[in-house]
């Protein structure tokens, strides 16, 4: 039977905190958090401790990273992040005076505090570094953030991405989120009769990095609701080159329908919010409620100026319950322990101060 034709009891329409409209939370500027100078001089003093005793950071906990005035906050943000309106910008990190080592040690016992680093590539890099490396995404093995091309709205392998902005570009280069719960109830109001395609399984692309034993796609619905949550996954580069794959499941001319309208609506400004980095800010975004997207964008020739962001995947005790499906993309649903990237070949977890 066709995904289309197949019986299906749509969700009903999402409300709360998590179905933001872009105008609206622009004109709302409490996600936008600065950091006191007391809460920058602890997280100062504990990355310059890590850094100068060269302590492996894909080690550090939050044990290792005492946050005594900041990790209350830490908390209520983490609270907002899973069961609010799913993201944050922390801003105030002075990384223009810090190494490479005390900026990657600060961000990544921060972060510790909001959930456990996992792998994002094939490498088993738990820090990663988001930078044109002058590749292009029409190799299958690129994935985007390698590039200075448009990412398009996604999500990410993980419960929350961080992101700490170190160097901005020339030109462009901004961050844009929107709300895939605000997605989905505008086509349940506009098309119910598309929505149950994006409930069905839907090929996308690995790009190259293959767990044992899995294909080179992997099969998770656009749209999954499972006890009680709504909950996204989505690429449309990487669903689109999947086709690549002879045996990857077709995609119909309904099914091209949908996520055009998908994609139509992340992109409509009266859905979507734009943001523009500064360095030392940290970004956090929760990804089973929103999606993510870079604008492209034109570097400095000089490489000591050019955009760079350190990332995180993490996994978040207190998350949501995610379907079995998902454990093909995650490795397991365990809460807290889920998520990233880890294929034949991966020795150990790293965390690299340099991009690679």
């Amino acid at each position: 039977m066709n995904a289309i034709e197949a019986p299906i009891t749509l969700p009903p329409e999402q409300t709360g905190p998590g179905a933001w409209y872009g105008p609206a939370m622009a004109a709302d500027p409490s996600w936008a958090i600065p950091l006191t100078p007391a809460e920058i001089a602890e997280v100062e003093a504990a990355a310059r401790r890590l850094a100068a005793a060269e302590i492996d950071i894909a080690t550090v906990t939050a044990a290792d990273f005492p946050l005594p005035i900041l990790a209350p906050r830490l908390a209520a943000i983490r609270e907002d992040l899973l069961h609010g309106r799913g993201f944050a910008l922390l801003r105030g990190l002075p990384v223009e005076r810090w190494s490479m080592r005390e900026s990657a040690a600060a961000f990544f016992g921060v972060g510790a505090h909001i959930g456990h680093a996992r792998s994002q590539n094939a490498k088993g890099h738990v820090l990663g570094h988001v930078k044109d490396m002058g590749l292009s995404s029409s190799d299958p093995n690129v994935r985007i953030y390698q590039t200075a091309e448009r990412q398009t709205y996604h999500t990410d392998s993980c419960d929350v991405v961080g992101l700490l902005c170190l160097k901005t570009a020339k030109r462009g280069g901004f961050s844009t989120l929107v709300s895939s719960t605000t997605i989905f109830n505008e086509i349940r109001r506009r098309r119910p009769d598309l929505l149950p395609l994006l409930f069905g399984p839907i090929a996308t692309d690995r790009r190259g990095e293959v767990p044992a034993g899995m294909k080179p796609w992997f099969e998770i619905p656009v749209f999954s609701w499972h006890e009680g949550f709504l909950t996204a996954l989505y690429q449309r580069q990487y669903i689109d080159s999947a086709q690549r794959f002879p045996e990857a499941p077709r995609l119909t001319p309904a099914h091209v329908e949908a996520l055009n309208l998908f994609d139509d609506l992340a992109n409509d400004p009266a859905l979507n919010l734009h943001m523009e980095f500064r360095p030392g800010d940290v970004q956090l975004v929760h990804n089973h409620t929103l999606l993510h997207d870079r604008t492209g964008f034109e570097d400095f020739a000089e490489p000591e100026r050019r955009r760079h962001l350190l990332r995180l995947w993490l996994a978040v005790p207190g998350a949501r319950p995610l379907p079995a499906v998902f454990a093909e993309r995650y490795g397991s649903v365990t809460i807290g322990d889920r998520g990233g990237i880890i294929v034949p070949g991966t020795v150990r977890l790293n965390a690299p101060l340099e991009a690679a």
